[in-house]
Order: C-alpha cells, then structure tokens, then sequence
C-alpha cells in the first residue's frame, strides 16, 4: 500500500522548473517509491547487473549512460558518481526543458563538498521517514500553514493516541516499509535496518574500515545525548567509559560518516535579533533523523520507554521535530532551536523563508504547559521588534488529547492532531 507523502507537491512544483531534481535521504524512507511515481525510465543501481552496466557506460559517453524515455530516474546516483556531471551538462545542453531527471540518493558520494553544486540546473530535495500525518496516526486538525496564515482562528482537535502509543511510534519510527504490521514485527524489521546501518552500511559509505562494535558504541553515546546540546568532549569521556576510547578525529571520522547517510540529523542554533546583549548558545542540537534509531541504539524497548517518562521526553521530542521537519519542508521553512546564556531554552523554532516564525515547546504531559507558555513568552518579549517580526504564534506540543488556546494566546496541540 502505497502512502501519499507531503514531498511528492514539491517534486511536482521543482520539476516544473529545473531540469533535475536529486532526492536525498536515509534508506528505506521511501526515496524510490515515491520517486518512480514520477520516472518514464527506472535505472536501479543497486542492481549489481544494471550497475556494472552503467559503470560501463559512465566511460564510454552521455549517449549510453542517458538513454531512455524521460523523465529517468537514477535510484542510488552516488553509486556511479559520474552520472551528476553527465545530467548537469546535458541538462545545460537542453536549456528551458524541465523535468528531465530524477536522482535519488541514500549516502552523500565522496568528494561531494568538491563537486559542482548543479545550481540551476539540480535541485535538491530532502526526504525524511514518515511523519505522523502521513502515517494516519495524527488526525490533522491542526494545521501549521492555517496557523501561519490565521493565527487568529480558533483551533480544535482531539488525538487519537495514547502515550503508549506515542512511545510504541517512537520506537518502530516512520519508515513505511512497516506500516500496518504488528508493533512487535515492525520492532524486529527496524533492528534489521539497524544491524544493517552498523555492520555494513557504516563501511560502504566511504569504504573505510570501520569497527561495529565501535560504530555501535558511538551511536549508543549519540543516543544517550538525544534532544541536548552536550558537547563532543563529554562524549569521548562517556565513551572512555566503556571501553571504547576515541579521539576527536575518529569521533569526528563515525559521526561524519552516519551524517552521510542521514541518520544524524543536527538541529542549528537561531540566532535572532534581542532588546539586549545576550549571547546565544550556537551549538547543535543532536538529533537523529527518526527517534527509532537511537531507540535501537540505547536497546531501548516500548517498556523501557513507557516507563521511564523523563527518558521519553527526549525521544518525544526527537519524533516531533522529525514531524516539523516534514511539515515545514512543504510550507519553505526550517526548523532551529534557541538557547541562550541565561538559560532561556526553546525547543523549537520554526522560520519561514518569508522571515515569519513561530516559538514551540515540547511536553510529553500537561502538568508542565505554565512553564513552557511562560518560556515562549519570554522569548517574545527579548525579541527586538524594530529589527525583525514578532512571532506569527507561539506553541506547546505535547503528548496530550485536546487542542486549545490558553488565556495567554499560546497554543496547546497533541503532535497526534498536527500536520503541515
């Protein structure tokens, strides 16, 4: 059964314009199903025959290598890292014919930060494992872009899930290859995808040598510090610990290499324009791009997680920005994270490519929304209106049933009533 995903309106609109587009994400997310929906011609690397038959043609010129009905889609590009130069000159030598080309990818080829960028001529598209809404799993009550366009209407929503709900999500994660299957067969697939990443993936991004157990150790750290803003050198410690001693340039070497296939995902710092002084924290926010990976990595099972609320409340998180990654894909924006040096920390800011934003919170209960409305409320009140926009709304995600709009204007939503 085939899902629909918020991306597929972004592939239509960019292949409308440019004559290549290159979707890029972490295996098994659905790059290639999604993409055939919109290829005349299907060249599957992956396929040891067809690859060594490109291989082939990747030598002998652009009239073999490109042949087929267009659009062609090239399913793992970065196999024959050759084919981006042959599209970006073909797509120059066909100037005003758009659509021609769909590339998908699950690891950053080597050498990328050298290769020409494709401006103008490759467009790329970030995919990410499913979101809530697209799982069916939120209702979809709530609507970011209505909020961005109305933040004065009223909300209403009820969700569906329970918190052993949410934590059963958090730990089978959105990869569509298991929807529909029984929580504790889809927990059995995600290991599978796991053990695949740590033993074999790791090795195959770079062809570097790397050591399982150790890849396993690193993610396991990684993990550990899910949702923070702990910095390398109390990781290397914490990996001293037990038994696997890095130095800065192997963490450097694992963390670079599970980057290059879209399994940590970092979320920036925001640095917007304060009333005073204050100097913002600019450290990244470890993340992973689906909160069932560092579940795996910790062996952290539903039970775990279900009893160990604290712990969950950083998976949460992990599993909503995952879904406001996904969301403000579609809408053109981005997702950060604020802290600053008296301590003032927002989980999530989301910023629009037309300046707007919105402040958000993330509580897996309501016994702490005072709190976090009075958090959001800060900030706005730092924000130097003179220099940049008030934010459009400010918001609670949290684990909880019903949506509503506190006395104070701040928004309460079940992330199980969002979507885009």
């Amino acid at each position: 059964m085939y899902l629909p995903r918020l991306i597929e309106r972004r592939i239509e609109e960019k292949l409308s314009y440019i004559g290549a587009i290159q979707i890029e994400g972490p295996k098994w997310c659905g790059k290639s199903t999604t993409a055939s929906r919109f290829a005349k011609t299907i060249i599957k690397l992956q396929d040891p025959i067809v690859f060594k038959r490109y291989q082939v043609f990747a030598s002998t010129g652009k009239s073999d290598l490109l042949y087929g009905e267009k659009p062609i889609l090239f399913d793992e590009w970065q196999k024959i890292p050759e084919i981006w130069d042959f599209i970006r000159l073909d797509v120059d030598d066909n100037k005003g014919i758009s659509g021609q080309y769909v590339l998908t990818g699950s690891a950053k080829p080597l050498n990328d930060a050298n290769r020409h960028s494709g401006a103008g001529r490759i467009a790329r598209i970030v995919m990410r494992p499913l979101s809530l809404f697209e799982s069916n799993d939120s209702t979809g009550q709530v609507s970011l872009e209505q909020l961005f366009s109305l933040p004065m209407d009223p909300i209403r929503g009820e969700s569906k899930l329970t918190i052993r709900d949410q934590v059963n999500l958090v730990c089978r994660g959105g990869w569509p290859g298991i929807y529909g299957m029984p929580t504790s067969q889809a927990l059995q697939y995600v290991n599978d995808y796991y053990q695949a990443l740590v033993n074999i993936d790791i090795i195959d991004v770079d062809g570097v040598k790397r050591n399982p157990n150790r890849a396993k150790a690193i993610l396991k750290t990684y993990a550990r510090n899910i949702s923070t803003l702990t910095d390398y050198q109390t990781m290397i410690k914490d990996l001293e610990n037990v038994g696997q001693g890095v130095d800065k340039t192997t963490l450097a070497s694992y963390l670079g290499a599970f980057e290059r296939l879209f399994i940590i995902e970092n979320v920036d710092a925001w640095t917007p324009k304060l009333r005073s002084a204050t100097r913002i924290r600019m450290s990244q926010k470890k993340q992973f791009v689906d909160p069932s990976i560092a579940a795996l990595a910790l062996g952290a099972t539903p039970d775990d997680l279900g009893t160990d609320m604290e712990t969950f409340g950083f998976f949460f998180e992990s599993l909503v920005i995952r879904d406001l990654r996904v969301y403000l894909d579609k809408l053109g924006g981005s997702v950060f994270h604020y802290h600053d040096k008296n301590d003032l920390e927002i989980d999530c800011i989301l910023k629009l490519h037309d300046d707007r934003w919105a402040a958000v919170e993330v509580k897996v209960g309501g016994n702490q929304l005072d709190q976090a409305a009075a958090n959001l409320i800060k900030l706005k009140e730092k924000v130097d209106t003179d220099h940049m926009k008030e934010p459009t709304f400010l918001m609670i995600l949290y684990g909880g049933t019903t949506a509503f709009r506190r006395a104070d204007g701040v928004f309460v939503v079940p992330i199980g009533c969002l979507k885009d």
